[in-house]
């Protein structure tokens, strides 16, 4: 091989899908459900939590908190992000104030008691959440350059140079 005098650095590719267009659809997504689930608690959620059974109508304002908890913290996140996309901030200034974001725990499994006693558009919109948790979950780690293993293997390793470095060394066997 030639040299050309580049380095053999990696392309960081997350910080580019991040501040892709498809991050406009993800921002555009996470703030219209804020502004739905914010609507729906104050009004009809308001009204169909009076009517439930006690333990279902604390599990409401328990779920219904987490559920708002949730929302504000991926909102500043998404905020952050998009001012990161059109300038505003540096991608380390927004990096350092999103340390200061501390996402809620998912919880693993969703239920117990009085669970399904829950109106459904509530439980509608806490699937959601956790959708969009998981969504902005993975371009934070795409973002911050912490790509998924594959099969075991760490998808930061360059692919094409670990297959050349096997035939290098099956080649090298036959000789």
């Amino acid at each position: 091989m030639a040299e050309t005098g580049e380095t053999n650095s990696a392309i960081a590719i997350g910080p580019r899908i991040v501040a892709s267009g498809g991050f406009d659809v993800l921002y555009r997504e996470g703030m219209g459900l804020i502004e739905t689930v914010a609507a729906y608690l104050d009004d009809q959620g308001r009204l169909e939590s009076r009517v439930l059974p006690r333990e279902a109508g604390f599990l409401y304002a328990t779920e219904s908190m987490r559920l708002t908890t949730r929302l504000m913290q991926l909102a500043s996140w998404l905020l952050l992000q998009r001012a990161v996309n059109e300038g505003e901030i540096s991608r380390e200034n927004a990096r350092a104030e999103k340390e200061k974001v501390k996402f809620s725990a998912t919880p693993s499994e969703r239920g117990g008691p009085g669970y399904d006693q829950l109106p459904p558009r509530l439980r509608d919109f806490i699937d959601k959440g956790d959708r969009l948790f998981e969504r902005v979950m993975q371009l934070d780690s795409l973002e911050k350059g912490n790509l998924p293993s594959l099969d075991g293997i760490d998808a930061r390793v360059n692919g094409v140079a670990d297959q050349l470095s096997r035939l290098k060394a099956a080649f090298a066997r036959i000789d």
